[in-house]
């Protein structure tokens, strides 16, 4: 009985299912194939670092594709913003809590620029994102024309892409070694999951709303709360959680709660499901378009931000090809192609998914032009699973 409901379970929820399943069976066969080292601590640490910039620019990426458009500018935007928040701390000498809320202004100031002829011309995305790309592209060679790289000296703004939270003072001698806040912090989150979990599941109970069985339910919970322990636990033993891992986390659970929670969220995926009717049944399809592509030039900012601080520095190439690492993402994340469909959560496992790829063939010292063609087949293949999956839901 319990394996029938198990099997039905995951049929049905198939396309939300599938991307973790992905990332579990990517995340063995590397540990195998490098003998534990993909596993380790401090390479697991490095690969949440490495997702941050592209798991915030998914999360945006995510909405964009929902209603049904494109935005191919925001990886040289990116880049650009980046290296204006260099050259504001380097040569302006502005402080960092002056220079971050000026630099996401300006992002969330492109992303508007960008949607206007969008939502007001009605230009396809692809054009007028396509035109952003070549813009910010020649701006960033423009900024950086003279210095080349700007060294970024400032530690407090480098510590965002560097740095971790600090321990508890006064427990050195408690497991030493073992980061002890991020244990705490592992721990609270599995309380919270749990609870959130349970209370869900009485609100739709209590709308006689479909509900998983007990048993599977206990299943789940106890699986994910093995997986949360697990990678606390390998967290706290390399320096615990990072500021980046932090930032991304506040980030998704921003938009987690928006687009499940509030009226903006609902009308984002009414527009994405059939525009339309989203604009006879009194939605602004104008005003959502310009709200998802205002976030996601503010997204755009703070991936730029993520990259300067974890590099230190502000490069002529930064923000190459981290539209299509964002794409890519956000498509294996779940997000369906037709719009409509797709949530944030996704774009982070989609994330993970892209970087565990690079980070698993880099250590296996695979040849970088392998190494595209996987990944290219990867996203191939989340395509081809959504239009699968699409066609047996008609």
């Amino acid at each position: 009985m319990f394996v029938k409901d198990l099997q039905k379970i995951l049929k049905q929820n198939i396309r939300e299912y599938g991307m973790y399943i992905a990332l579990f069976v990517i995340m063995i066969i590397f540990t195998v194939a490098t003998d534990g080292i993909f596993i380790s601590s401090r390479n697991i640490s490095n690969l949440l670092n490495q997702t941050g910039y592209i798991a915030v620019l998914a999360v945006g990426m995510t909405l964009v594709i929902v209603i049904r458009h494109i935005d191919l500018s925001v990886g040289f935007l990116a880049g650009f913003l980046g290296a204006i928040a260099a050259i504001a701390l380097a040569f302006w000498k502005l402080p960092v809590f002056v220079v971050i809320p000026l630099v996401l202004a300006l992002g969330a100031i492109a992303g508007l620029i960008t949607a206007f002829p969008i939502a007001q011309l009605k230009i396809p995305a692809f054009v007028a994102s396509l035109a952003g790309w070549l813009i910010y592209r020649g701006a960033l060679l423009l900024v950086t024309a003279s210095t080349g790289t700007i060294i970024i000296a400032n530690d407090t703004f480098n510590a965002i892409g560097n740095g971790f939270i600090p321990d508890i003072p006064g427990l050195e001698g408690f497991l030493p070694g073992v980061h002890k806040l991020t244990l705490l912090l592992g721990l609270a989150a599995i309380v919270f999951f749990v609870i959130g979990q349970l209370n869900d599941r009485k609100k739709k109970q209590s709308y006689n709303f479909e509900t998983l069985p007990m048993n599977i339910f206990i299943l789940k919970l106890v699986f994910i709360a093995l997986v949360l322990a697990a990678i606390t636990w390998v967290l706290a033993g390399y320096n615990g959680l990072s500021w980046t891992v932090v930032v991304v986390l506040i980030v998704v659970a921003v938009y987690h709660f928006i687009t499940t929670q509030t009226v903006l969220g609902r009308h984002i995926y009414a527009v994405g499901g059939n525009p339309e009717a989203a604009e006879l049944s009194g939605i602004n399809v104008k005003k959502i378009t310009y709200v998802v592509f205002g976030s996601m030039g503010l997204l755009s900012a703070l991936s730029g931000i993520l990259f300067a601080s974890r590099l230190q520095s502000a490069t002529v190439t930064a923000g190459q090809l981290f539209e299509m690492d964002a794409i890519a993402a956000a498509y294996i994340g779940g997000v369906s192609a037709a719009g409509g469909v797709g949530n944030v959560m996704g774009s982070l496992i989609g994330a993970l998914v892209t970087m565990s790829l690079t980070s698993g063939m880099n250590l296996m010292n695979i040849d970088i032009a392998y190494q595209y063609v996987v990944r290219g087949a990867v996203l191939l293949a989340a395509v081809v699973f959504d239009v699968a999956t699409r066609s047996r839901g008609k």
